[in-house]
């Protein structure tokens, strides 16, 4: 049902640093860019991601209540997206662990401009 989500972001070159790291870990490429926008995905795969500065040129802003999760093939893979979301700009907003039943695995945490994101799994 979802094609891609989009963030904005008020440095895109921040923005691709953090986002480059973590689609390297999910093995996702770029798939479209320019001087505003930049999208990570794969045509007629998942859902992508995209950060771009707003059209309105006005500053971007988080969304309260918005999350984008990142599907990770197991929890050592949600670790690493956490971590590598750290080390890049990102802050925490849940370390990684298992929540609630059903085998959902998550982490939680915000890229440079504040955008809420989680890296999970279901392991069953």
């Amino acid at each position: 049902m979802i094609g891609y989500v989009t963030v904005g972001t008020r440095d895109l070159a921040r923005a691709a640093v953090f986002y480059d790291a973590i689609a390297a870990e999910l093995q996702t490429p770029r798939m479209f860019e320019t001087d505003r926008a930049i999208a990570w995905g794969v045509p007629g795969g998942g859902a992508g991601i995209g950060v771009t500065l707003p059209f309105d040129g006005e500053p971007a802003t988080v969304g309260n209540g918005v999350m984008v999760a990142f599907d990770a093939a197991d929890a050592a893979q949600v670790d690493r997206i956490y971590a590598i979301a750290l080390a890049h700009g990102g802050s925490d907003e849940g370390a990684p662990g298992p929540r609630g039943e059903g085998g959902f695995y998550a982490a939680y945490f915000r890229d440079p401009d504040g955008n809420k994101l989680n890296a999970f799994t279901m392991a069953g």
